[in-house]
């Protein structure tokens, strides 16, 4: 049996299809996060992006987001080892650091249910799209205790 892509190449080796297949779909990156700009505290909120599909956890238009969603980030080989809200289950991180992906990770698992299957996903846990908030004071009312 092959060794699996994501332990044999570094994250800058992939290409475009392998990379795009690191993600879980768990939906975590898509959810509206708050930061303290004193203390540079992320807390997490139960708030989805307003292109966010919180049934399928994937985005309504991917191709396009960035040009539709102001604050969308881009995950690249660089910017995945400096970004401190990227949730400690995502693959990004995870190969990043040198570590394997878990059970429920559609590459290992063979489906894209298991991620949901297995509680990781934002799948029933989205209370509120962002395009539903009138104020940047609404997030609080969404605000969670600990990470997805």
């Amino acid at each position: 049996m092959e060794t699996p892509f994501w332990k044999t190449k570094s994250l800058e080796e992939m290409s475009r299809r392998e990379w795009e297949s690191l993600c879980d779909g768990c939906g975590k990156c898509c959810m509206a996060k708050l930061e303290d700009e004193d203390t540079a505290e992320i807390y997490w909120t139960t708030v989805g992006c307003r292109l966010f599909d919180a049934g399928t956890c994937r985005c309504s238009d991917y191709k396009n987001r960035l040009a539709k969603v102001e604050d969308c980030v881009k995950l690249t080989p660089e910017n995945v080892r400096t970004i401190s809200w990227l949730p400690a289950s995502c693959a990004y991180r995870l190969v990043a650091e040198g570590r394997d992906l878990y059970w429920w990770h559609p590459l290992i698992s063979g489906t894209t249910e298991s991620v949901h299957e297995a509680g990781i996903s934002v799948r029933g846990r989205v209370t509120a799209s962002e395009s539903d908030m009138a104020s940047p004071e609404d997030y609080f009312d969404h605000m969670i205790e600990d990470e997805l």
